[in-house]
Parts: C-alpha cells; sequence; structure tokens
C-alpha cells in the first residue's frame, strides 16, 4: 500500500473525495482475456451461445484470421516464439508474391522498388495538420509533402500562391475533402454525380447530409450532359457541387469537363454559383500525358482534383493528394492551438511516410517516365480488348482509358484467382504498368481455355452485353 500518495476521485456531488486508503497506483490488474470465437460460436458461463455472422458479398475472411496468442504472465519473449512469428510472415510473404503474379482487376502499380527507403521505417513520422504551417511536433515530413503538391500544382497548372492541398491517406479522403470544401463554398447546394461515380461520393452526400441527385450515364459510362442539363434546370434556384470522374471505377470512362462547364454555362449557373470537384483516382496522372485528352486545369472553373498516389505512381502504403484553390480553404480551416497549425484536412494524423515515397517516385521518374508508363498501358490495353475480342469474348475499351471491360467469367474461382472486379455481368482488368503481355497471355488462354468448358454443352450461351457495354461490343449469338 502507498499511503502517502494524494489521488482524488472524479467529482462525486460537487465534492472531491479522496481515493480509497488502500489504493495502490503501481498494481498491476489483470484483467479476464475476452472470450475466444470458434466457429461462429462465443463461449459464455451458461454455455454456448451461437453468433451468426452475415457475409453479403465475398468470403468469410474471420474463419481464416490469424490467431493472436497470449504470451504466459511474466514470459519474456522467447526464441521459440520469435521464430514461430518468423514462420508466419515468411509463409505470408510467399503468398504475396503469388497473389501479386495474378493481379489485374484492381488498379495498382505493383512495379516499384523502394529499398532505399527503409532505413527510415524506424521513426514515427507524422505530418499533422496543415502541411504549409509547422506544429510543435517535430519528426515530420512536411518538406517532402510540399514538394510533391508543388509538383502536382504544376501539373494542374494552379500558381503556388494560389493553391492548397495535403496528402491525403487515400482516395476517398481525397474526395470527401473535395466535397466537403463544396459544401463549405455552397452551404445550400446540391451535390450532382453521375451514377457510374465512385461510392466515396455518395458515402460524403450521406455523412455530409447534403442533397444528392444522380445523373444518367451513357453506355461507355462517361455522365449524360442531357440528363444532367434537365436536372439542373429543375434546381436552378441553388448552387450546384458537381462530381467530375476522370475514369469512372468500373469503365474507365472520363466525363468531358468542357461540356459539363459549358451545360453549367447554358443553365445560367455563373461561375461563382458551381464548384466542380475532380475524382482522378487513377486516371488523373495519367491523362496528362495522353495528348488527345481533354485538359484538366485550374485555368478552367475547377474547385478540386484528387488523385490516389497508391494506383498509378505506385506507393507501397495507400495514399492520395488532394490539391483545391487556397481561396476556398478559409472556410474550412480552423486554428489548433494544441498544434500550433491549422486544422483544414479531414484526418487528425496522417502518414509522414507517403509524401517521401510519393517525393522519390517523382524524382525517380519524372514527367517523361509516367508518359512512356501512360503509353506502355494504353498499348498493353489494347492488345487485351483485341485478344478478348478475337476469341469472341465481348470486351469494351474507352479511348482515353487503360480499363478493359467484358464478359464476366462463370467461375469464382477463377474470378478470385486473377482478382477481377466485377459488377453484374461484367468484369474488368485494368492495365497498370506491372501489367505484361506475358501476364496478360497466361489470362487470356486460361480465360479461353475455362470458356470452354462453361458453354461446351450448349445450355448456357455468352451473356448479353448490350445493355452494358453497347451492342457493337457484345458477342453473344444475337450480336456477334
Amino acid at each position: 500500500m502507498v499511503a502517502s500518495v494524494e489521488l482524488f476521485s472524479p467529482v462525486m456531488n460537487g465534492m472531491i473525495e479522496p481515493l480509497p486508503e488502500d489504493f495502490d497506483p503501481t498494481a498491476v490488474v489483470f484483467e479476464p482475456l475476452p472470450p475466444v470465437v470458434e466457429n461462429g460460436a462465443i463461449a459464455n458461463g451458461d454455455g454456448v451461445e451461437k453468433q451468426n455472422r452475415e457475409i453479403t458479398l465475398g468470403r468469410n475472411v474471420h474463419t481464416m484470421c490469424l490467431e493472436v496468442t497470449e504470451p504466459d504472465v511474466d514470459d519474456e519473449v522467447t526464441g521459440e516464439r520469435e521464430a514461430c512469428m518468423a514462420s508466419i510472415l515468411a509463409r505470408y510473404r510467399k503468398s504475396l508474391i503469388e497473389r501479386t503474379k495474378h493481379h489485374l482487376g484492381y488498379p495498382y502499380n505493383l512495379d516499384f522498388d523502394y529499398g532505399a527507403l527503409a532505413q527510415l521505417q524506424h521513426f514515427s513520422i507524422n505530418n499533422l495538420g496543415d502541411p504549409f504551417i509547422e506544429s510543435n511536433y517535430g519528426v515530420h515530413s512536411r518538406q517532402f509533402e510540399v514538394g510533391v503538391l508543388d509538383w502536382f500544382a504544376r501539373l494542374w497548372e494552379l500558381e503556388e500562391s494560389e493553391y492548397w492541398g495535403y496528402i491525403t491517406n487515400c482516395g476517398t479522403e481525397g474526395n470527401l475533402h473535395g466535397i466537403l470544401v463544396g459544401r463549405e463554398v455552397f452551404p445550400d447546394g446540391i451535390l450532382y454525380a453521375s451514377q457510374e461515380s465512385h461510392y466515396s461520393i455518395f458515402k460524403a452526400a450521406r455523412m455530409y447530409r447534403m442533397e444528392c441527385i444522380k445523373v444518367n450515364t451513357l453506355v461507355s459510362g462517361e455522365i449524360d450532359c442531357t440528363d444532367f442539363k434537365a436536372k439542373l434546370l429543375f434546381n436552378k434556384d441553388r448552387p450546384a457541387i458537381i462530381n467530375l470522374n476522370i475514369g469512372t471505377t468500373v469503365k474507365g470512362a472520363v466525363d468531358d469537363l468542357d461540356l459539363v462547364i459549358n451545360t453549367l454555362e447554358e443553365t445560367g449557373f455563373t461561375h461563382d454559383r458551381f464548384y466542380i470537384h475532380c475524382d482522378g483516382a487513377l486516371f488523373g496522372l495519367m491523362m496528362p500525358f495522353v495528348k488527345r485528352a481533354p485538359k484538366v486545369t485550374f485555368k478552367k472553373p475547377i474547385g478540386s482534383v484528387s488523385v490516389s498516389g497508391h494506383k498509378f505512381v505506385g506507393c507501397p502504403m495507400p495514399c492520395g493528394v488532394q490539391v483545391t484553390r487556397l481561396e476556398h480553404i478559409n472556410a474550412l480551416s480552423r486554428n489548433v492551438e494544441y498544434l500550433a497549425s491549422r486544422d483544414a484536412t479531414i484526418m487528425g494524423s496522417r502518414n509522414g511516410h507517403a509524401p517521401i515515397f510519393l517525393w522519390y517516385t517523382l524524382n525517380r521518374k519524372g514527367y517523361r517516365g509516367f508518359q512512356k508508363e501512360v503509353w506502355k498501358c494504353l498499348r498493353n490495353a489494347h492488345y487485351l480488348k483485341d485478344r478478348l475480342r478475337a476469341a469472341g469474348i465481348g470486351a469494351m475499351l474507352n479511348e482515353l482509358s487503360s480499363t478493359v471491360v467484358f464478359e464476366r467469367p462463370k467461375d469464382e474461382e477463377f474470378v478470385r484467382r486473377w482478382q477481377l472486379a466485377c459488377e453484374g455481368n461484367i468484369a474488368h482488368v485494368i492495365v497498370m504498368p506491372n501489367i505484361t503481355i506475358e501476364k496478360l497471355n497466361d489470362f487470356l488462354n486460361e480465360l479461353v481455355q475455362k470458356r470452354s468448358t462453361w458453354y461446351q454443352d450448349g445450355k448456357l450461351g455468352a451473356p448479353c452485353l448490350a445493355a452494358d457495354l453497347g451492342v457493337e461490343n457484345c458477342a453473344c449469338t444475337l450480336h456477334k
């Protein structure tokens, strides 16, 4: 017992009561461990209570999780325990190598080498607060972050003195921030987004309690500006906040920025009555290097642009870049004395390693390096589309995209093996810099072989994709 320690309990009925004399602040309290869940059941004092874990999509990962085993009381970490953990990690690394070989459906560039940055993993680098205002926390990477932001500001033609931005923790955070800035600029504005926009846009609408109007899309996946115009006219008395897709999630369609701006102007929306956020998660960094692509630039009346850093750039951890006009950020930011900085981001703590990885890649590749990789991706995407068509498989490739859309494979094991992203009757492959012709050939050969067994008895035919991809891209018996 430590009787001399003056500690007090919380206020009770307006009085501060002393803690009991036998209270020992140095004592260790051993709380019972949480019950162990096995095969969907949890043990309790009265027996076993069944718990049903509902999984609506995919597989239940909980059934194959790696258990955390508690060391014995007062037990030091032994060599045996270290060896066991090393063995688990080695097997996990082997599985990563294998799964990377069959990675086609999601937009991640897995072709990178950041060995030179391993020396920094021993530091807790946190870029909390405003990137342009140094906080009291000194272990940060703001100098790298601002260098990366300057690079993107030049790419999108916004002067250093006129932009604000930060490195986000993911692409969704960039969208959440862009839509939030739009909402703060126009508190009574209506959010317009095409029905093929990323799910994070509609998440933002729910989070911010914004009225959101979904706009129809063309077969290509682009926003239908005829429908957009009609919906603008119906709500012409309220400002418009628009999400523009620089590459939709499923079809890789690019909304026509110039046409969207013209539509707004034709319906009477002056530049001070609309805010455009450009979701460029993947293609936002590819489009500037495609000569025939429409230009996304702040010289046009847009409010913000966001891209993902772990997609085309190839950062090994999820991150993104969000850039907006400096004039807008004051509506969102608040000073925080605790940080000696300003709060204008979505998250508080931010990954300080991510800006260093982005800075490293931008310095290694530069504009010319990215241009070469874009050309390679587009070339290989056309190769895949042509091979699919030659094999009698319905397929579509938007002009500015490296996302090849085709009929959904019948075998879900095949889908999981090649990590394809599917929606309804269609699936897609996103050709990234690490996707080689050899890998595409392996995929194509296996798909053609499997497909011959799926439709061999003649009872089942290839699905009709006319509604999804257009008649000209369908290879069913009606549209061959």
